[in-house]
C-alpha cells in the first residue's frame, strides 16, 4: 500500500485528561484531526502541547475521557495494530552510531512483521518508497551522523513513512534546525499531506505553523483557546493571550497566511 491509497483515519480526544503524576496537565480536552490535512499545535511552553500528543498517541495513559481512533477507544487497540494505524515521531530520538539511513527506515517496517515473517517484497517496496518521498534515495548508505540537521530529520520521518501508518504525529520536528532544514522538514509535512496523511504537529513558530498548517490548535495552561484555519483563529488577541506579546498583524501577499511584526513582549496577565 502506498502513501496514495492509505485510509483516511479520524483520531479524536474526548473529554481528555491527562497528568504528570498528581499534577494536572490537561483536563477535559476535546479535539478531532481533520483527515489527510496538518494540524499544527502551539503555545507557549509547559502548556500541554507534548504531553497531548503523546496521549493521542497512547503513550500516555489519560486520567479520564478517551482517545478515539476512528470511534474506538485506543487502549483496546493490539498495540502491533496501533502502531500500523499511527506513527509518533517524539522529540529527542536516538540511534546506535553506525545506523546507516536506510538501517534506520527499516525499522519502521517492524509492526509489519510477525515472529516467523521474512523480510518482504512489500517491506523492501515501502523502505524504497520513504528514501524517495524524504528524498534521501542519494543517502540511503550514509551513517546518520554524518548527515546534516534537516537530513537526519528527514530520515526519521522517512522511517514513520515505511511504517505506512495514515496518521503521523511529530513533536517538534524542526526543533534546532536552521531556517533551511526547517524548509526540508516542512516541504517534507506538506507532500506527505498531499500524499494522503493525515499529520499533527507539535510547533514553537507561530509563523511556520501558519503558513504550513491546515489547521491551527492553540494551547494555553492545558487548554484549547483557539482552533480552526490559520487565517481564521490567529488575531492579536490570540497572540496576546498566548504568549503575553503584543503585534501588529498583517497577511503575506502571496500566501494569505498572518504575519506578525512590531512585537512586544508584555508583562503577564496584561
Amino acid at each position: 500500500m502506498n502513501a496514495r491509497t492509505l485510509p483516511l483515519q479520524r483520531l479524536e480526544a474526548e473529554a481528555l485528561r491527562l497528568a504528570h503524576g498528581r499534577t494536572p496537565v490537561i483536563d477535559g480536552l476535546d479535539l478531532a484531526l481533520p483527515p489527510g490535512r496538518v494540524t499544527a499545535i502551539v503555545g507557549p511552553n509547559g502548556c500541554g502541547k507534548s504531553t497531548l500528543l503523546a496521549g493521542l498517541a497512547r503513550l500516555h495513559a489519560p486520567e479520564g475521557g478517551a482517545v478515539l481512533l476512528d470511534g474506538g477507544d485506543i487502549r483496546k487497540l493490539p498495540a502491533r495494530e496501533l502502531a500500523r494505524r499511527l506513527a509518533l515521531l517524539p522529540q529527542e530520538a536516538s540511534a546506535p552510531e553506525g545506523l546507516t539511513v536506510r538501517d534506520l527506515i527499516r525499522f519502521g517496517r517492524q509492526p509489519h512483521q510477525g515472529w516467523l515473517s521474512q523480510w518482504s517484497a512489500d517491506d523492501q517496496r515501502a523502505v524504497e518508497e520513504a528514501l524517495a518521498a524524504a528524498g534521501l534515495e542519494a543517502l540511503a548508505e550514509r551513517p546518520l551522523e554524518a548527515l546534516s540537521g534537516g537530513q537526519r530529520q528527514r530520515a526519521w520521518i522517512a522511517m514513520t513513512i515505511a511504517q505506512q501508518t495514515p496518521l503521523l504525529l511529530l513533536d517538534e520536528p524542526t526543533s534546532a534546525l536552521d531556517l533551511g532544514h526547517q524548509l526540508e522538514v516542512f516541504e517534507l509535512v506538506r507532500r506527505l499531506a498531499a500524499a494522503g496523511r493525515t499529520l499533527a504537529l507539535v510547533l514553537h513558530d507561530l509563523a511556520s505553523a501558519c503558513r504550513y498548517a491546515d489547521h491551527l490548535v492553540a494551547m494555553r495552561d492545558g487548554r484549547i483557546v483557539a482552533q480552526g484555519a490559520p487565517t481564521e483563529v490567529v488575531t492579536e488577541a490570540l497572540v496576546r493571550e498566548l504568549y503575553d506579546v503584543a503585534c501588529t498583524l498583517l497577511h503575506d501577499p502571496v500566501t494569505g497566511t498572518p504575519i506578525l511584526t512590531d512585537l512586544r513582549r508584555l508583562s503577564p496577565g496584561r
